[in-house]
């Protein structure tokens, strides 16, 4: 069912794309044909009161279809038709062109019922991809047993007025704030002579010039590691290869398969692919392949993730970074090698087609999540998957995004589910801002903030609020699927209505604490320029091939990405530990080192590593150099006067 009204889908959307190419509706009037009458016959759509008009539209031209009738109706609904296209059914109209009316109304119709199935106002009955929206959250029996529970879990009353109440005294704090800043007249945020907000950017933050020297000694201090030698010590430390088992149930694991796990998990990551990597190192290609068939799977790649990100956890040096609460998302983009299902052309960041991986990063520089999406999808529709799917210890509560991660939807879905959305937001002066009471009262409180507040909310249905966010929460449902749809649902959907009305306030609320405090908006952003330099990371370790994805399904770039996360997150560990190692070493020969300038300084980076060269993946000669498995340190009775040795005698610490 899904498959036949995609196909209608599709149809239209060429039509449509060949009406904007050619300059406007009146160039392809013929081109509404594409779309077969068999399929308003096959598919039968329902929808709420926000699609009436558009359905009815649609049952017109299925009779017209069916009769063989050139003449659309005098009464026929034309209130779905968008502005842009009501000029061409004016005009043929007054010039009583019957033909070129019915042919103007019938693409309108299409290319609404086109972006009703896409919002959700549409459905189609029994279809999975087109289903009541409505099927996507809890059943009223099952929600009003995990109701109490699920307030509970989120921190959020079950009494709408009471929750209401509480945002409203929130709104009130939040605007106090911001009045008490523009009070000061030439700050940072300030209100022009107009009355306009101004905000100034925020100046480049001072790092303290004893990090970067401090990083610079570190970074000397550190051996140089090959790629293969620092996977198989994390391993010895984590056990993250033991994660990777046989598709068919077989537990054992020895060194030759481990040595193949590793040849393959550096193939994907440096996008050497598995041919290079048979000639680099030595294994046979159908080796290689056959251990990436049946053992580098998501489920494995996610799990052995998890053990690494657990070990970096329990590292001293880990808390200096942050506490791990804070997280933030981001795209990054690569371009593709041939025909992918993935791939689009975007001339901003391509010269020919490419993709977007969509990651999660911890304030502790370790990535939980990644997913590879198509590169013209909006981000915001994927923020909350792995937030929601974080199966980490990491116990996250505050989320940043840049722009392309923010919509109304996000915001409301946040609070309700016990979170906080902070955002770095691209022109947030022109944002519009609400106020929750009548504007005279609202501007007598607060004479310099309440002019900014232009819309007054009306939040109400909380209930089915709670009852869309508790389906999110117990994994009824993927919160992309329903963000997109609710992002792009109109005005006349009640429960998007309802969202994006909760979400304005949920802005307002978070818009005026941003704007009255500096020292929140640096650590927005220096969350997120931690996520740039992971990328900048990956970069560096997807070198081959110019860093262009070669796979062309979406199973085999989303194992290649996830095989990159575990690498960069293996290169993180690493890089702490032996941060952590060199630090102990500075301090206990009398050198102060203070955790507030190792905190501006990030491990992630790749100067201590080799990626590159022939490949030999010696597993038992590797682990015949590492220390004891109890203390990791050499055996000498006593400290080495000129090196600090952890785990290998050939890859030393050098004291300064």
């Amino acid at each position: 069912m899904g498959a036949v009204t995609g196909s209608a889908s599709h149809r239209a959307t060429a039509v449509a794309a060949r009406s904007r190419a050619s300059g406007g509706l009146g160039r392809i009037l013929r081109l509404s044909a594409a779309v077969h009458p068999q399929v308003l016959d096959a598919v039968r759509f329902d929808g709420g009161t926000a699609a009436a008009e558009l359905l009815e539209a649609v049952e017109i031209l299925r009779e017209l279809n069916a009769t063989g009738a050139r003449k659309v109706p005098d009464t026929a609904p034309s209130g779905f038709v968008p502005a842009r296209w009501r000029g061409y059914l004016d005009t043929a109209s007054k010039a009583g062109d019957v033909t070129g009316y019915r042919h103007y109304w019938e693409l309108c119709t299409l290319l609404a019922l086109r972006d009703g199935l896409r919002t959700g106002d549409v459905f189609v009955p029994g279809s999975r991809r087109y289903c009541d929206p409505a099927a996507y959250l809890l059943t009223p029996g099952k929600w009003a047993d995990q109701r109490v529970e699920f307030c509970q879990l989120v921190g959020k009353p079950a009494d709408a007025a009471a929750a209401l109440a509480a945002a409203e005294d929130e709104w009130g704090e939040a605007l106090g704030e911001l009045e008490h800043t523009l009070a000061g007249g030439d700050g940072p945020v300030r209100l022009d002579d107009a009355g306009d907000l101004v905000i100034s950017p925020l100046t480049a933050e001072d790092v303290p010039a004893e990090a970067t020297v401090l990083k610079a000694e570190l970074t000397e201090m550190l051996p140089f590691a090959p790629i293969v030698s620092l996977l198989i010590e994390l391993d010895k430390h984590t056990g993250f290869l033991d994660c990777f088992t046989h598709a068919g149930g077989k537990q054992a694991r020895t060194s030759e398969v481990k040595r193949n796990l590793i040849a393959v998990l550096i193939s994907h990551a440096t996008n050497l692919g598995l041919t290079r990597m048979a000639d680099a190192c030595g294994i046979s290609y159908d080796i290689l392949a056959w251990t990436a068939e049946w053992y580098v799977r998501e489920e494995t790649l996610r799990a052995a993730n998890l053990a690494i990100i657990g070990y970096h956890q329990k590292l001293p040096l880990t808390p200096v970074f942050g506490a791990g609460t804070l997280s933030s998302s981001d795209g990054q983009r690569f371009p593709t090698r041939g025909k992918s299902v993935t791939a689009r052309a975007l001339s901003r960041y391509f010269a020919h087609e490419g993709l977007s991986t969509y990651t999660h990063v911890t304030d502790q520089h370790t990535t939980y999540g990644t997913k590879v999406i198509v590169a013209t999808k909006r981000e915001a529709h994927y923020v909350l998957d792995e937030i929601l799917g974080n199966a980490t210890d990491i116990p996250v509560t505050e989320h940043a995004t840049d722009t392309h991660g923010v919509t109304l939807v996000n915001f409301g879905l946040f609070d309700l589910l016990g979170l906080q959305l902070s955002p770095r937001i691209r022109d947030l002066g022109k944002i519009t801002l609400c106020r929750a009471g009548p504007k005279s009262r609202v501007e007598a409180a607060f004479p310099l903030a309440g002019p900014l507040l232009t819309r007054r909310l009306n939040t109400e249905h909380w209930d089915d609020l709670l009852r869309l966010a508790g389906s999110l929460k117990f994994g009824h449902a993927t919160a992309s699927l329903l963000v997109g749809k609710l992002s792009a649902s109109s005005r006349q959907n009640t429960l998007a209505a309802a969202l994006k009305e909760y979400g304005a306030l949920r802005r307002t609320i978070y818009a005026a604490r941003y704007l009255s405090d500096p020292a929140y908006r640096r650590k927005i952003s220096r969350q997120l320029n931690k996520g740039e330099s992971l990328h900048a990371l990956k970069r560096d370790l997807l070198y081959a091939h110019e860093g262009a994805v070669r796979s062309r399904h979406l199973e085999q770039q989303t194992e290649q990405a996830w095989c990159l996360t575990l690498v960069t997150n293996a290169v993180v560990a690493w890089t702490t530990e032996y941060y952590g190692l060199a630090v102990e070493a500075m301090r206990a020969a009398g050198r102060r080192v203070d955790d507030e300038v190792l905190a501006h300084i990030s491990p992630a980076h790749s100067e201590n590593i080799n990626f590159f060269g022939s490949i030999d993946v010696d597993i038992d000669a590797e682990l015949a150099q590492l220390g004891p498995p109890a203390t990791g340190r050499c055996a000498r009775p006593t400290p080495c006067s000129d090196h600090l040795y952890r785990c290998r005698a050939s890859l030393r610490i050098k004291l300064m």
